[in-house]
């Protein structure tokens, strides 16, 4: 039997990298894998949708917040495909594997405002890191897109990092600097 993964189409969706005003990246654990697996928040888009309004709603239900401005988009679309053994089961084998529009947002909100049970629950924790951790923490199928998107938003995350949490006004001593 011949493999038919070529023809099938990749699922649109959005990503969304959250990060709060030191420059930290919201990942959260899948609940439905074998083994932890950390990913950022991403969804599909719903007939009639602008990616922009998908990663809105997705936001939403997948960590309950809207608390955040749209710092950067991605140039283009990111394609990654299924490994073999989850193509029958994501989707019912109906993708080969997704094609993404990234959105940075800058998190504007407190860590009260984010809430894992907002809608259908597909994550059971989560917690803030720095971005050169995103590829080690990321499932290998992923890794690429997550190393593309971080290339893209370098520029824009070291902005938020520098312009901290008021948008360039001071924010206060830094815990984190000795004096």
């Amino acid at each position: 039997m011949t493999d038919t993964t070529d023809d099938l189409p990749y699922r649109d969706g959005v990503g969304m990298m959250l990060a709060n005003p030191e420059g930290r990246i919201l990942v959260a654990r899948r609940n439905d894998m074998d083994s932890p697996a950390w990913q950022m928040p991403q969804g599909g888009i719903d007939a009639g949708e602008t990616p922009a309004t998908a990663a809105w709603r997705e936001l939403e239900e997948e960590i309950g917040t809207n608390k955040a401005e749209i710092v950067a988009e991605s140039a283009g679309w990111l394609v990654y495909d299924f490994p073999a053994d989850m193509r029958k089961k994501a989707w019912k084998g109906r993708y080969r594997g997704q094609r993404q529009k990234w959105f940075l947002f800058r998190f504007t909100g407190s860590d009260s405002d984010i809430g894992l049970d907002a809608h259908d629950a597909e994550f059971d924790a989560w917690k803030w890191i720095e971005p050169d951790e995103l590829p080690t923490l990321i499932v290998a199928f992923k890794r690429g897109v997550y190393e593309d998107v971080l290339a893209e938003f370098s520029g824009a995350l070291d902005r938020l990092r520098r312009d901290g949490p008021r948008g360039g006004l001071p924010s206060g001593p830094d815990p984190d600097r000795s004096a």
